[in-house]
């Protein structure tokens, strides 16, 4: 076993520190075999057999998940629907590809297969000790393994954002943190459930930690309940069928994706090597910079799974990433070969499927683990950072590795990728309610998706499938505000030949003094567009909306001040648009301002588009238009091939791209 180094000093010289320690291999620390096939190369199984076994996949997932929502009790599982089910065979390998899981790995590397019993219930949280599944302390890890005649075939696993963890700060999440330690309680994989027994003294000690421990008690024995009654449906599955036939169908489900995605997908990006970069804009210690997120792609036709030389493969290399920052938007990525990144990232090639249609069929499975190679830059990056760097809001660096790799892919394919999406960020409030009884509101709103070489981009979506924002009818009978608007943030997309989707615009008003908190990027840098497309408007947060004391605040807030009587008012990222906005169709423009998604002034300004009359009844000018097209036609100059909006050039220095927004 490789030792992790680790260190308990907050405040260590990283120069140092990594001079003097080995460095972390990245790799699974256990003599445990994982990640090869269950049959032998070639094995035949019944084709329909293999339907059989992959919608029952399906089925005990949903049936996991729809457990999990409908008797847990924090608004940010039951609500929110922010957690997540997976189903994992006994060589660790992800079978379900709907969503993207933890990993089973930190669990077997601890406890070993031959020593576990039916009714255990493992644990984890810690985002160290988690091999890369975790990426911040609020999210709960829950894996129960599943037998057939006495032995382990499988793992059913669950993990979710829960509402409070301990730490600092209400919700587990301070902006400001320079250390794990700050951020909440921290739980390697401990067993939970002893045989179907639970542990209670290490319920009572979470419990114990968290502000809201009523909440966490009734979420954990959900999602505890839960998965060993999906282990039970696995487990069914093997007695009706036989183990060898149900692990033949496990490898012929993965070898299906590998070769579909080596197929249908890599074959459509070119051989060679592409660079780009994007950004977070601030850790919430040091002042707003350029926390720089660097792939390198290289697409090689040989080197893949396969037979002989093999078929393409990727290779996504992350040096020239920033170094690991003071504050909380690192993320542990290196571990077990970039093993969660892997299949966090590749939902992102399914864009260069033929039709969309064809895209919405495609899972993300293990099966996509072969095609990749990731290579990591050396300890103390903000994808390689060193215990106990903090990672609560790590959430800014893998949504923007999504944006990296549709960019870089978009350079390799003349822009036939979606332009940027950010549809993370934690909004809320806190506070006493009438009764004097503390209560914690957390939201995670979603935003506008990219604008699309073929469509519009998707209004106020979430990158979390099924998650959602708080029902109003909910938030106002249990917490003192009301939400006096909640609708598309106008003109918040990117303008482009295809537009941007919209942000939310969300308004609440405070019946009872409290504070506000936010963690959330793109508030300075904006979703960017891509081929002529232009940014979409950036995340913003008023308080006392056209009030005495009206402010912006920092997208980084864990305590703002709220007066009872004083609105809130939350604007969410817009997609970037995709192409250039002067070729958007009179009709589609005059079709938004019909629907009220972009305005009189923004047509002008956005799409050079001249119009009168009323939302409902608009009317374009089309001489006056196509006279205004011209004029700025001729008025440009030679554009980057990225469009960043006017936040990048505040960061930069003054300049108004990167080397690499280019072709």
């Amino acid at each position: 076993m490789t030792a992790v180094p680790t260190t308990p000093d907050p405040f260590v010289d990283l120069e140092a520190y990594l001079a003097s320690e080995p460095a972390n291999p990245g790799g699974l620390p256990t003599t445990y075999e994982h990640g090869g096939r269950l049959t032998p190369e070639g094995s035949a199984v019944d084709p329909v057999l293999v339907e059989i076994v992959q919608g029952t996949l399906a089925s005990v997932e949903m049936e996991v998940e729809t457990a999990i929502a409908r008797t847990s009790r924090s608004p940010m599982i039951r609500d929110a629907h922010d957690f997540r089910a997976g189903i994992h065979d006994r060589q660790l390998r992800k079978l379900t590809g709907r969503s993207y899981s933890a990993l089973v790995h930190p669990i077997v590397r601890d406890f070993p297969l031959d020593e576990m019993h039916e009714g255990d219930v493992f644990f984890h949280n810690d985002v160290y000790e988690s091999e890369g599944g975790i990426g911040h302390l609020p999210d709960l890890c829950v894996t129960v393994p599943v037998f057939h005649e006495g032995e382990v075939v499988a793992f059913v696993q669950a993990f979710g954002h829960h509402d409070d963890i301990g730490g600092a700060c209400p919700g587990s999440m301070p902006s400001g943190a320079q250390s794990v330690f700050e951020e909440g309680l921290s739980v390697p994989p401990i067993k939970l459930w002893d045989s179907g027994v639970p542990n209670k003294a290490a319920l009572r000690i979470m419990t114990r930690n968290s502000r809201m421990p009523d909440s966490l008690a009734a979420d954990l024995d959900a999602e505890c309940s839960a998965c060993l009654m999906g282990a039970r449906r696995l487990g069914e599955l093997f007695t009706r069928y036989g183990r060898e036939t149900v692990e033949a169908a496990f490898d012929a489900i993965l070898d299906a994706t590998t070769e579909t995605y080596r197929r249908e997908i890599l074959d459509k990006i070119p051989d060679g090597s592409y660079v780009w970069e994007d950004y977070a804009e601030h850790d919430g210690v040091d002042e707003p910079m350029l926390h720089t997120q660097r792939i390198t792609l290289t697409k090689t036709s040989t080197g893949g799974p396969g037979p002989g030389d093999g078929g393409p493969r990727l290779i996504i290399d992350f040096t020239g990433t920033s170094a690991q920052a003071k504050g909380p938007i690192n993320h542990c990525g290196d571990y077990v070969g970039g093993n969660f990144l892997k299949k966090w990232l590749a939902p992102i090639l399914r864009n260069l499927a033929d039709t969309p249609e064809r895209m919405a069929e495609l899972d993300v499975n293990e099966g996509v683990v072969p095609l990749i190679e990731m290579r990591f830059p050396e300890k103390g990056t903000l994808l390689t950072p060193v215990y106990p760097a903090p990672t609560n809001a790590r959430t800014f660096v893998i949504l923007r590795l999504l944006g990296v790799l549709a960019g870089v892919v978009a350079k390799a394919v003349d822009g036939r990728m979606p332009a940027d999406q950010e549809t993370i960020r934690y909004t809320g409030v806190y506070g006493k309610d009438r009764d004097g009884n503390d209560y914690l509101m957390r939201e995670v709103l979603g935003g506008g998706s990219g604008g699309r070489y073929y469509a519009d981009g998707e209004d106020t979506i979430h990158v979390v499938p099924d998650s959602r924002n708080l029902p109003t009818e909910f938030t106002e009978s249990r917490f003192p505000f009301r939400v006096e608007r909640l609708g598309l943030a106008v003109d918040s997309g990117g303008a482009g030949r295809y537009r941007g989707g919209l942000g939310y615009e969300k308004q609440i008003r405070m019946l009872q003094d409290a504070h506000f908190m936010s963690i959330a990027d793109r508030s300075i840098l904006a979703c960017w567009g891509v081929k002529g497309g232009k940014a979409g408007r950036p995340f913003e947060v008023t308080i006392d909306l056209g009030g005495p004391t009206e402010r912006t605040v920092d997208a980084l807030a864990d305590a703002e001040p709220v007066k009872a009587g004083q609105v809130i008012r939350i604007r969410t990222t817009g997609g970037g648009g995709w192409g250039d906005p002067l070729e958007r169709p009179y009709d589609e423009v005059e079709r938004d301002l019909r629907w009220g998604k972009v305005s009189f002034d923004g047509a002008r300004s956005d799409y050079g588009v001249v119009a009168s009359g009323t939302k409902d009844e608009p009317v374009v000018d089309v001489a006056a238009s196509d006279a205004l097209r011209a004029e700025r036609r001729a008025a440009r100059g030679e554009e980057p091939f990225f469009d960043r909006g006017p936040g990048y050039a505040q960061l930069a220095g003054g300049a108004g791209a990167a080397d690499v927004d280019w072709l």
